[in-house]
């Protein structure tokens, strides 16, 4: 029997207490998490794959690839630039997953009020398989109104940039 790595939760983003909670995986054979990690620590390939980010930057400097305790912003899903800081940041390793999570908040009125925690894992499993796992929970108005919406565009959105991290790893590992 094989036991499965989970996301390390904060109590305040824990899943299930606020406005919206997605979860994407994949799992792939032929790749590992040394062909996957690079791609999603470094900020400057993510529009190459992804097409729902846009205007990333570095406030305080850094960048572009992500480090414990960085600032940075980005806009997605239509919102404007939303300032993030990297929570958790550890690369994988010899039977170690890799875990990148940040938090991310739009500031203003109630109504445009958002608090987010958007989580990673990737690992490697036997027989040449990789796993990535996203979550993000969401609180505020903007995260009830995805939530309310079907298909959640977030659950469309995460898969997107799942499926296009995946066929960058395979691009890379190929040429």
């Amino acid at each position: 029997m094989t036991t499965q790595n989970a996301i390390t939760w904060p109590d305040a983003y824990l899943p299930g207490t606020g406005d919206n909670f997605v979860s994407n995986e994949v799992i792939v054979k032929g790749l590992a998490a040394a062909d996957v990690w690079p791609l999603l620590v470094d900020t400057s390939v993510w529009e190459s794959y992804y097409d729902n980010v846009a205007d990333i930057a570095f406030p305080q400097g850094g960048g572009p690839e992500l480090k414990a305790e960085l600032d940075f912003g980005f806009g997605t899903f239509g919102f404007p630039p939303l300032d993030a800081h990297v929570v958790e940041l550890r690369a994988p390793g010899d039977g170690t997953p890799g875990r990148l999570s940040w938090t991310a908040k739009q500031d203003g009125t109630p109504d445009e009020r958002l608090n987010v925690l958007h989580a990673w894992l990737v690992e490697d499993l036997p027989g040449g398989r990789v796993r990535i796992l996203t979550q993000e929970s969401q609180f505020g108005k903007p995260a009830a109104e995805l939530a309310a919406r079907t298909p959640n565009p977030m659950l469309n959105g995460h898969q997107a940039w799942l499926d296009g991290l995946v066929s960058a790893a395979r691009r890379g590992r190929d040429s």
